[in-house]
């Protein structure tokens, strides 16, 4: 046992290290989040982060230019967007692309998030848990029930939102919602919701992250699922109750800066 706990408690520094290293402002310039950094309006940030985190798959600067190029046909106003446009200011997304994410999952993300901001103020009214929940999992099917609920829905777009309730490890949505619920002084994440607590979030895991996490010994399951990503999360944990998530940067960070 007291091996154990001395072993845990050198890994916690170096991952704080690590963690006080990555989560600073320069962070964000090549990531993602630049995105709905760019925005100062609530509802805006959740919009621009929601898509960001969608189509956050592939090169950086790529997924970044695309981002840009999606948010640009909204007139870089996603909300008021969202709320007022008309049926032929729909035709500029019939060429929208990135990926497999084409024009039919695109018109079908704007009608569902436009059907939603039109009787709710925020999107974590789709996401909230109960706070004698561990995790976000409910929070997250809870939420593909809801965007998936108009009558219309294409089966392909199915695909590009995922939920625990099909295993998935729900990479993306985890890293919006870390976006959306962490708040520190360091100024990269928003902490924009306060109904869920950081320490129910789940650790986004891709490729980088998981293969560091593995090398720590912070995951025993083979492949990656939404168990391995809870597996992950309670390790997370020990090291942190209160933020488990903010290791995400340390992860990230050794994987992709340092292919630890």
């Amino acid at each position: 046992m007291p091996d154990r706990i001395a072993n845990r408690n050198k890994l916690k520094a170096f991952l704080d290290a690590k963690v006080d290293q990555y989560n600073t402002l320069d962070f964000i310039s090549l990531d993602p989040i630049s995105i709905p950094h760019q925005f100062s309006k609530k509802q805006d940030i959740e919009i621009a982060g929601f898509l960001a985190a969608t189509l956050a798959w592939g090169q950086r600067v790529t997924i970044i230019n695309k981002c840009k190029e999606l948010l640009h046909l909204m007139g870089d106003a996603p909300y008021d967007f969202l709320l007022h446009h008309k049926p032929i200011d729909l035709k500029p997304f019939e060429k929208f692309k990135h990926r497999t994410f084409n024009a039919t999952d695109t018109l079908y993300f704007i009608e569902s998030l436009s059907t939603y901001y039109k009787t709710h103020h925020s999107l974590e009214d789709a996401f909230v848990v109960q706070a004698t929940d561990t995790t976000i999992e409910a929070g997250l099917i809870n939420f593909h029930k809801i965007f998936f609920s108009l009558p219309d829905f294409p089966a392909r777009t199915i695909k590009h939102v995922s939920t625990p309730a099909r295993k998935s490890a729900c990479k993306r949505l985890s890293m919006f919602l870390r976006w959306m619920v962490r708040q520190d002084e360091k100024g990269v994440d928003f902490g924009l919701w306060k109904r869920i607590l950081p320490s129910q979030l789940v650790c986004p895991c891709d490729v980088h992250v998981e293969r560091v996490a593995r090398k720590l010994n912070l995951i025993s399951r083979k492949g990656m699922n939404w168990q391995t990503a809870l597996e992950l999360t309670s390790n997370l944990r020990k090291l942190d109750p209160v933020d488990p998530v903010k290791y995400d940067f340390a992860l990230f960070g050794l994987g992709i800066m340092e292919h630890y």
